[in-house]
């Protein structure tokens, strides 16, 4: 008689977390929203100089606040530290530990650079104006740090956008994320999300003249085409068998209608902001970046929690019920009160948005100071 195999399969809890959702959203935009920086501070586009303003506040808070949900993802510090005492060189996820903290150091130290000289010039006699003075370090000319700086973070923010795909990428396990789409997806989704977040950023401080925004919300429709066409590519590659684990993927999805209507809702979120701009390019700036924030938001959401709700081995779905606590919709929400905990400060109180005056109850703009 021959054996007979029995395969008993088991349902687990999805190994990343919401936090690990929100990780890859912030830290995309990012590196994306401090590539938009450029052009104003290190490439002195004047008619980028308000725009990149907004970009290094987008960037410099979702950096600090990201590294704070990958801890959360990790449960415990100690984790983390795991990665420097027992390196794993072979491992994406052990390099992104070293590429990290290279990014986050070099973002702080190139906006010191670029926003000394408005430190230097703060006005007024209050002791923080005094401390921002003081925090300038001089008046030295210092454009060879600001250039070091940047050369510095864009090397670690492009390898933090590397590996965060190629982490996701090489599980063969999941065809839905083995494939080489996946990298080139997610920075392409986090452009957009950090174009979105400069025009929703101005819907509150309005510190872009309107050919500005609408020029940004050009650029954004452009970027959402390409992220429309990379679906287009991944589906062809599936339908016509070009990648193996492709066409495994959309095999195994094109039986589940909640699949289908998420696929048919991505095509929307990636076309509807190119719709309105050629429709309403002045009047819907705000609107397509929002709708670019939610698009890279779902983007990953679907491809972390729904990815992990396809069984690696068994038939049907796995079902998600996002939870009420810290590892659901409270950690979900307390990110984004952390981001605004950085934000409303750094806006209000520093330089980032302009030289400032402190006693006169207004912020100097780069066009009086």
């Amino acid at each position: 008689m021959n054996d007979i195999i029995e395969m008993v399969n088991v349902t687990r809890p999805p190994a990343w977390l919401p936090w690990a959702v929100q990780y890859f959203f912030l830290i995309g935009l990012s590196v994306t929203a401090f590539g938009l920086s450029l052009p104003g501070f290190a490439y002195r586009l004047q008619s980028w100089a308000q725009a990149s303003r907004l970009a290094l506040l987008g960037s410099l808070t979702c950096g600090l606040a990201a590294p704070v949900a990958l801890l959360a993802d990790l449960h415990q510090p100690g984790r983390f530290w795991e990665f420097y005492t027992h390196p794993n060189l072979h491992s994406w996820m052990a390099w992104g530990s070293f590429f990290i903290p290279g990014y986050v150091a070099g973002l702080l130290a190139y906006t010191w650079a670029v926003l000394r000289p408005d430190l230097a010039t703060t006005a007024g006699e209050g002791m923080v104006a005094q401390l921002y003075r003081r925090l300038a370090f001089g008046t030295a000319h210092l454009a060879w740090l600001r250039n070091a700086a940047a050369i510095w973070t864009v090397t670690f923010g492009a390898l933090v956008l590397l590996y965060t795909g190629m982490e996701v990428m090489v599980v063969r396990a999941r065809p839905l994320w083995n494939t080489p789409l996946v990298p080139v997806q997610f920075a392409l989704t986090a452009l957009g999300g950090a174009i979105g977040l400069i025009l929703v950023l101005d819907l509150f401080y309005r510190v872009l003249d309107r050919p500005m925004a609408v020029r940004l919300s050009g650029f954004l429709a452009l970027v959402m085409l390409c992220v429309l066409g990379g679906g287009v590519i991944w589906l062809a590659l599936g339908l016509f068998h070009l990648d193996a684990s492709t066409a495994v993927a959309l095999a195994i999805l094109s039986h589940y209608g909640a699949w289908q209507v998420t696929a048919v809702w991505a095509a929307v979120a990636a076309a509807l902001p190119a719709t309105l701009y050629l429709l309403a390019p002045v009047r819907s700036t705000w609107l397509c970046g929002l709708i670019a924030l939610h698009a890279a938001w779902m983007f990953r959401w679907t491809i972390f929690i729904g990815g992990q709700g396809v069984p690696k081995t068994g038939a049907g779905l796995y079902g998600y019920q996002l939870p009420l606590g810290p590892e659901g919709l409270l950690g979900i929400v307390a990110v984004a009160g952390l981001w605004l905990f950085l934000l409303i400060p750094l806006a209000e109180l520093s330089p980032i948005l302009g030289p400032r005056q402190f006693g006169h109850g207004r912020r100097l703009t780069a066009g009086s100071a």
